[in-house]
């Protein structure tokens, strides 16, 4: 699953498209904060079991977040946000908004899947598939499952809080790739950077963009000695 790092590298790719002159330290750490925020679900995973993926990440969070931007929003001159930040204070909280759905919970919805209705409904879906187009068999697609349902679905097929947890980096578990002996049983915590190669390649691209737009300018103004 995509690890917090690479949450962080998704938002700051949006963000440095999205804010444009309000691009700065102070802007992107206020986003990186909207996008750590689900993920600090894992905090409660000692006292309510199942709660990473279902706490933060459900998808009743970011319609609450959007619900508040958007009244305060259509209050216009009286708006909370825009009489102490200006326009800038709205452009910030809108990406971060925006981060807090398509940089934190989306991707966890496509790997692994999320508790997208927690608490209301306790279940984990999972939105995973292809698209394409066949020469044989003309579009195709596997996201959506068309077929009849299933009537009588195995009572353990459907996950929740009660029957399913994710591993998260307060769980230790056997050591991996190590082959385990009753005498020097070994075991270790997690703490994802990239586990795929192609998350590593988002995390370096998303630095470099970053620092690009932190510090790009005045470095070119530096090489043509404005």
């Amino acid at each position: 699953m995509p690890s917090t790092i690479v949450h962080l590298a998704i938002a700051g790719l949006v963000a440095a498209a999205l804010l444009g002159e309000e691009f700065d330290a102070r802007s992107a750490l206020v986003v990186a904060g909207f996008t750590v925020l689900p993920d600090l679900d894992v905090l409660a995973e000692p006292v309510l079991p199942g709660a990473h993926r279902s706490l933060g990440h459900t998808l009743l969070l970011p319609a609450l977040v959007f619900a508040v931007l958007l009244w305060d929003t259509r209050r216009g001159a009286a708006s909370a946000l825009y009489r102490r930040y200006c326009v800038r204070g709205l452009k910030v909280a809108w990406t971060g908004a925006f981060c807090l759905f398509g940089a934190a919970i989306l991707p966890d919805l496509f790997l692994g899947g999320v508790n997208a209705f927690y608490p209301l409904h306790d279940r984990f879906y999972v939105f995973n598939g292809e698209l394409y187009y066949s020469t044989d068999r003309g579009w195709v697609q596997t996201f959506v499952d068309l077929s009849p349902p299933d009537l009588n679905p195995e009572p353990n097929s459907l996950r929740t809080t009660a029957n399913f947890r994710f591993r998260t980096v307060l769980d230790a578990a056997p050591t991996r790739g190590v082959e385990q002996t009753v005498e020097a049983e070994r075991v270790e915590r997690l703490f994802p950077v990239a586990m795929a190669g192609f998350r590593f390649a988002l995390v370096l691209v998303s630095a470099v963009v970053v620092a690009i737009r932190f510090g790009g300018d005045r470095y070119l103004a530096r090489l043509l000695g404005e």
